[in-house]
């Protein structure tokens, strides 16, 4: 599946909100879908470029030798999770950002789609 599919994929999501394909190493979006006047996702991209870096940084810090699957934070009204994708061939250094309405979402069911997503996407 290509950007466009993916992110269409993601937001049919149920409760999500805005959807981002972001590239860690240079901070900026190779797509977005969704989002809104009270969420810019361009500039919650770079702003997550920046938590997936320093979670990075510590596990290398602490040898850690594994992988992040994804990283969740969670607000009172929403879900903001990020999903790293290790399975995309040709990028190492993507995520997948997607913001959920908390009273709506599925969390195991939104990371569920998102694996698979990220098991289809070819860029």
């Amino acid at each position: 599946m290509n950007i466009d599919t993916a992110l269409k994929e993601a937001m049919a999501i149920g409760g999500a909100v805005g959807v981002a394909l972001v590239d860690y190493d240079s901070g900026m979006s190779l797509g977005t879908s969704g989002g809104g006047d009270w969420l810019n996702l361009e500039v919650a991209a770079a702003g997550n470029t920046e938590v997936v870096r320093s979670k990075l940084r510590v596990m290398s810090t602490l040898g850690l030798n594994d992988t992040i699957e994804d990283i969740l934070i969670t607000l009172h009204r929403q879900y903001h999770l990020i999903r790293l994708m290790s399975g995309v061939k040709a990028r190492g250094s993507l995520f997948l950002y997607l913001v959920l309405d908390r009273e709506v979402a599925n969390l195991a069911l939104a990371r569920h789609h998102l694996k698979r997503i990220e098991g289809d996407l070819q860029i």
